[in-house]
């Protein structure tokens, strides 16, 4: 008779993942995949690719079907999912369906980074794999993509990203050094979708929220163990240490957020602070109300989700 003893769990990061005592990681969400190929609704299509043979690092690339003309370039998102750098993937259903949807709208190539995940690549990993990534999209060369050397206007580049695949965003914007005579990489503008941003000590609804306050300290602990905690650099833009968002080497940036998420007033915070520092290019910031976390994607065919695409693929594409 086979056994029904259930695992032993050593940690539970709820609602997305448990520990067991043998060191087995059990995901709970994002895990689900979806094939790369031809979308019926959107007419895009997209495939999968290695970037980085050493460290098997990938993306999902999408393309407006029937582009033909090389003459005519369009603008490139690099884009980094979210799910707290623990769960989920370029290939998630939910991601593959906004990616669609978004380079529909915005008539641009996409290329969906799908960097390796904590706790079993422990940040910096994601940092690292994306940065790699975003070096792969400007290097060119033999190794490169068509669908990227033939189409990308490389003046034209952008970083998106949602939860924390934004603070991804944020944090290579600043790696790009803006005082490099003739910069390998150029970033045209980041659009930072409800970023997971953090710190120790609570502001705004995070004040009396203390149950998702919680919850966000636990995520961050359990990819980060550090003795900053949430007030750690790279989840904190403006704690000690933390680089000053003045060296963000892009020409505009656009920060959205909803009204019922618990980072809501980090990136209200983050908007503010870019506001009055000497940064001297383009800020948009633009709170949905009534909607919690990433809702865009979890919920993308209500007329919120459809309204914050198109903002995005405007920002995209304005001068």
């Amino acid at each position: 008779m086979a056994s029904t003893t259930s695992p032993e769990v050593s940690l539970e990061v709820l609602p997305y993942l448990r520990v067991l005592k043998d060191g087995t990681i059990d995901r709970i969400a994002g895990t689900q995949v979806f094939p790369a190929g031809l979308d019926p609704q959107t007419g895009v299509l997209s495939k999968d690719i290695v970037l980085i043979p050493e460290t098997g690092v990938s993306a999902r690339l999408y393309i407006p079907n029937n582009i033909t003309k090389t003459d005519h370039k369009l603008p490139l998102i690099v884009y980094f999912h979210g799910g707290a750098f623990f769960i989920s993937s370029a290939a998630d259903p939910l991601y593959h369906n906004s990616l669609n949807m978004l380079v529909a709208e915005a008539k641009a190539i996409a290329v969906s980074v799908n960097y390796r995940l904590a706790p079993e690549h422990p940040l910096p990993t994601a940092y690292e794999d994306s940065w790699a990534a975003l070096n792969w999209v400007f290097g060119g060369g033999e190794d490169g993509d068509l669908w990227v050397k033939e189409h990308v206007d490389f003046g034209r580049v952008f970083l998106v990203g949602d939860s924390a695949g934004a603070n991804i965003a944020h944090h290579l914007a600043l790696r790009v050094k803006a005082s490099d005579a003739d910069p390998k990489v150029k970033i045209a503008g980041i659009g930072l979708v409800h970023p997971y941003f953090w710190g120790e000590e609570p502001i705004g609804g995070e004040v009396t929220d203390l149950v998702r306050k919680s919850m966000v300290d636990k995520w961050w602990q359990f990819v980060c163990p550090s003795e900053k905690g949430g007030d750690d650099p790279l989840i904190n833009p403006f704690g000690d240490g933390a680089p000053s968002i003045e060296g963000l080497a892009c020409g505009k940036v656009l920060v959205l957020v909803a009204g019922k998420d618990i980072l809501r007033d980090r990136g209200r915070l983050y908007y503010d602070e870019l506001v009055k520092s000497s940064w001297r290019g383009r800020k948009e910031y633009t709170e949905t109300e009534g909607e919690d976390h990433v809702f865009h994607i979890f919920n993308p065919n209500c007329e919120k989700a459809k309204s914050l695409i198109k903002h995005l693929a405007s920002f995209i594409n304005q001068d």
